[in-house]
């Protein structure tokens, strides 16, 4: 059954409004609660999110939450960036790929609806697992309270700087991250934090 608050989303949609609408039809015929989440259509069963619609410039996209442990039998799930653990994608371009693969999609969210019944988890990687950028490594060797408070923080928070410092190419830039993200650090917050 649709929901008025999810209308909104469909109804301002600049782009993808074919595609998204399929997806949406597609999706309540599983029998999933629609509801807005993070400004996009979420799809739960029994109050756990099971499936997201979302587009962007160049597709409009299918997000499974637990992706990672769907067979993914017609290889078809993208995981978004190497980062990414549990979520995983099908895209799309056109209208015509949606009604084609109807069924293909139908299945996987059956199948997802399946790993939430049976209580699967995603094993997610450890912080300890994680590569620390050298830059950022080298400042936690020279200033031991840094080194301190990056220990002290949880387990999220210390993900979420490490992800940050990695992105850049160019060692400069991730050096000049870490200087800008060492005093919130010794203040004991995480990289979001106000």
């Amino acid at each position: 059954m649709t929901n008025p608050k999810v209308d909104i989303f469909f109804i301002k949609a600049k782009k993808w409004q074919k595609e998204l609408a399929k997806l949406r039809m597609i999706i309540l015929d599983c029998g999933l609660t629609e509801e807005l989440k993070w400004g996009q259509p979420c799809y739960t069963f029994q109050k756990s999110n099971i499936v997201l619609i979302h587009g962007f410039k160049e597709y409009c996209a299918l997000l499974f939450f637990k992706g990672a442990l769907l067979k993914d039998a017609n290889g078809i799930l993208i995981q978004q960036t190497e980062n990414v653990q549990a979520a995983r994608q099908i895209r799309f371009t056109n209208v015509r790929e949606i009604v084609e693969m109807e069924p293909i999609l139908k299945a996987y969210i059956y199948e997802a609806i399946e790993v939430e019944k049976a209580g699967l988890k995603v094993n997610f990687k450890k912080t300890s697992e994680f590569k620390i950028p050298e830059e950022f490594q080298k400042k936690l060797d020279e200033t031991p309270a840094l080194k301190k408070a990056f220990a002290a923080l949880t387990p999220g928070r210390q993900r979420g700087y490490l992800f940050y410092f990695s992105q850049p190419k160019q060692s400069k830039t991730r050096e000049s991250r870490v200087e800008k993200c060492k005093q919130q650090i010794l203040n004991g917050k995480g990289l979001n934090d106000q």
